[in-house]
Formats: structure tokens, sequence, C-alpha cells
């Protein structure tokens, strides 16, 4: 039986942010200020604390400052807001993340909110949600965006094709699916009271799974020649797609780790250096 041919998103991610770096310098150039990038982070989640260490890292290295903000577990969400809105009226800062999950005890919408829309590199605000439906200008939630950048990469289009997205996620599952139906995709949302969700999948020219389920999608469920992006992430470096089975029924797929995960940070630097060369008059 044929093998699926992997996406690699690792690679493409690594040709966006040097693309990205070069763009910082010459914005610097020009403008004598870097892109900055500000992170906020409630709490100190073992997991979220590795992660915005990494995009700290991958900042430096495509020309980015990072300003990192770390709030007690304790932040309300009054004071939470009260942090992103200074941001957002920063001139110095051009772009901001806030670090999820930040507790139950926070208004999580009311948290995003608070963040300017032109300053919503990560795609996270009403604003952007909108944006990405009605395809007009805007910044793209970056995990769907790097799954449609692997698409394209890939020479998978999506118009005229059936695509199932398995979530429904304010931040990974909807964009998804709103991105797909802007390229003329026939799209389906699944979930977890999705009945008989096997059926559905097998409908699918191209499946996005972002759940949070290990292995929920097996190789049977997946349609001879399908496009399978796997956005899950579990412990054990396990995707939502059972990745061996499905690669003998797919054309493409992506692996986990290396696929969709390295393009969620490439969107969100190169975002932020465009949202750095648009405050900046350029």
């Amino acid at each position: 039986m044929s093998q699926a041919k992997l996406m690699d998103g690792t690679a493409l991610a690594r040709r966006i942010v040097e693309d990205t770096a070069k763009q910082a310098a010459d914005l610097k150039e020009r403008t004598g200020t870097a892109p900055c990038l500000a992170t906020v982070l409630v709490g100190a989640d073992p997991a979220s604390v590795t992660y915005v260490r990494m995009k700290q890292s991958r900042c430096r290295k495509a020309g980015i400052e990072s300003r990192h903000v770390e709030l007690p577990a304790t932040t309300t969400t009054a004071e939470l807001v009260a942090t992103l809105t200074a941001l957002s009226a920063d001139p110095s800062v051009h772009g901001i993340l806030l670090q999820h999950p930040m507790g139950e005890h926070i208004d999580e919408r009311a948290a995003f909110e608070a963040i300017a829309p032109e300053k919503d590199v990560d795609g996270v605000t009403f604003a952007s949600f909108a944006a990405m439906s009605f395809g007009l200008p805007g910044f793209v939630s970056c995990t769907p965006g790097g799954i449609m950048r692997l698409l394209d990469e890939y020479d998978v289009d999506p118009s005229g094709k059936r695509a199932v997205v398995v979530g429904r996620s304010a931040i990974l599952g909807k964009p998804a699916g709103m991105l797909l139906l802007a390229r003329d995709a026939t799209v389906t949302y699944c979930h977890s009271r999705t009945r008989d969700l096997s059926a559905a999948v097998r409908e699918a020219d191209i499946v996005v799974a972002a759940v949070g389920r290990p292995r929920l999608i097996r190789g049977e469920d997946i349609k001879p020649g399908a496009v399978v992006l796997d956005a899950g992430y579990n412990a054990g470096n396990v995707g939502d797609v059972d990745f061996e089975s499905a690669a003998e029924r797919a054309s493409l797929i992506t692996p986990v780790p290396g696929g969709v995960g390295p393009m969620t940070i490439a969107t969100l630097l190169e975002q932020t250096v465009t949202a750095a060369a648009r405050q900046l008059g350029m």
C-alpha cells in the first residue's frame, strides 16, 4: 500500500522565519525601530512558560524584540484587561500575544478583546475572526494560518473540496473552517458531540484534526487520497490522528511533531513584522 507524502512544516517554517528576519532588518534600517512582540503570561503553568520562552528565542533569531509581562496566577480579569489595554496603547509594542490557558477565573474573551486589532498578531479577537470570515485585511489565527500555508506549499487547492474540521475552538477549529470556506471548500465542523464522527471524516478530501484527543482519527476513517493536517499535540508527541494507519490511506499528511506546530510560531513572527510595518507607516 502506498505511503502518504509528509508535509514538512519545519522546513517551510524555517524559510518563512528567514524571510521574516530579512523584513525585520529592513524595517529597522529604514525606520530605526525593530518590531516588538509583547507576550503576556498569567501564572506559571510549566507548559506555557516553556512555550513563551521558545517564542522569545524565535523572536531573537528573527530580529524581533520580545517584551515579556508575567502576571501572578491571582490576577483578576480587570487587572489583565488593564495590562493589555496599556500594551495596546504603547507605540513601542507592535504585536501582543496573550498566552493561554489563563485560569478558570479569567474571562478569556474579555481579555482577548482588550487587544487592539492592529496588534492582534495571534488572531484571537472578534475583529480578526470577522476578517478571516469575510476575507478582509487582518491577522489570521496562527495555527489555522499555518495550515493554509502548508496547503499552498503542497499545491492543495481547497476550492470545491470537502473539508472536515474536527474541533471547534475559537482560535483553531472555527477559524480553520472559515479560512477553508473563504477558499471555496465545502466545510463540515465536527466535535465531541458529533454522531458517527468516522462517517463524516470518511467524506473529507481535507481533514483538519484539532480536538485534543490522542489518535482519535484512525486510518480506516480516512478517505483514500485525502490530505490530513493534524493540529493536535498530546502527551508523548502524539497527534489527534493515528499517524501510521492514516499515512497508509492519505496522499499528504503532517507529522507530529514537525508538521503544523512549527508553522504556528512562524506565522506569529511574520504577522508581528507586518503589524510593525503598518504601524510605522511602511
